[in-house]
């Protein structure tokens, strides 16, 4: 229980600071915030727009008062649970905003590390079974292709090939595996490589512990080894991996959304930083930042599975 509260204690800080600094961060871009909302709320009015509209919007959005007043009120606002604000292009709670766009990321961000771990995992320990072998060798170079190539660079690579070369998939949509392909192909490609990176050096370094030896010496079939007692100890590390390859793909998503119109939270927050509408950025930050540092307990907490040794204290 101590450990727990400990971790929410760091959650808890984590989360003030990164909202914190993108608060502060959105209002030192230049341009004025009154302008950017007139813009996109009213398109060509930004070019007329008098003193008088200016201040209209800057009393309804209470933006003359010093930004740290501004801030512990949405902080205020977000703690005694009264809403995170309201959007000022949307005019709408940005609650709801973000509940209608974060099952999008969701599945996006979760078929993407599906492939990435089921991928990873499995090419990993063929690659440790074939070492320095043909096959090795060429696993190893898909390895390092993936882990240089940026996924907005693969993501066009696949639309150039599946899309417009082959015609096999659409380039944009939503609702169907068709339209999950492509993005979850381009987003997992990363991932996919540094998890078997990490999983063949694991397993190579476990099979060549004493007590594989000695299941080999007992006659056990390399498939009940693998699965029974060289697996589960090379897991660890993979674990930890995986962990922080969600944070890699909640990030990504940003990028991959945009290039294939996925209505998620990536593509709402790009479009809410260009609008300067700050309540949906802030909103969009702590949604991504709050699944990120909860994947990473929940990995915390499966090493206590993988292996009963740790304890938290």
């Amino acid at each position: 229980m101590r450990y727990f509260l400990k971790r929410l204690g760091f959650m808890a800080l984590t989360v003030f600071a990164v909202c914190a600094l993108t608060f502060f961060l959105m209002n030192v871009i230049p341009g004025g915030t009154a302008e950017l909302i007139l813009k996109h709320t009213f398109v060509g009015l930004e070019e007329s727009a008098t003193e008088e509209q200016l201040n209209q919007i800057s009393s309804r959005y209470n933006l003359d008062d010093p930004l740290y007043i501004q801030f512990f009120r949405w902080v205020k606002a977000a703690v005694t649970g009264e809403g995170i604000g309201t959007s000022y292009v949307f005019r709408k709670p940005v609650l709801y905003l973000l509940a209608l766009r974060l099952p999008a990321t969701i599945q996006l961000a979760g078929a993407s590390m599906a492939i990435a771990v089921l991928a990873g995992v499995s090419l990993g320990i063929y690659s440790a079974l074939r070492e320095n072998r043909i096959s090795d060798h060429i696993l190893r170079v898909v390895t390092l292709f993936g882990v240089s190539m940026p996924c907005f660079w693969v993501a066009l690579l696949l639309i150039l090939v599946f899309s417009l070369k082959l015609k096999l998939v659409h380039v944009a949509g939503y609702g169907s595996l068709e339209n999950l392909f492509l993005p979850a192909a381009a987003l997992s490609l990363h991932s996919m490589a540094a998890v078997m990176r990490v999983t063949r050096t694991s397993m190579l370094e476990t099979l060549g512990q004493e007590y594989i030896r000695f299941a080999q010496a007992k006659g056990l079939p390399l498939r009940k080894i693998i699965s029974r007692h060289a697996l589960k100890n090379a897991m660890l590390p993979v674990v930890t991996v995986i962990g922080f390859q969600m944070g890699n793909l909640l990030g990504g998503t940003i990028v991959i959304e945009k290039i294939f119109a996925w209505p998620g939270i990536g593509s709402l927050l790009v479009d809410s930083i260009s609008a300067r509408d700050l309540p949906m950025v802030q909103g969009c930050v702590l949604a991504i930042v709050s699944m990120f540092l909860l994947v990473n307990f929940l990995v915390d907490m499966l090493y206590t599975h993988l292996d009963p040794r740790i304890r938290y204290g």
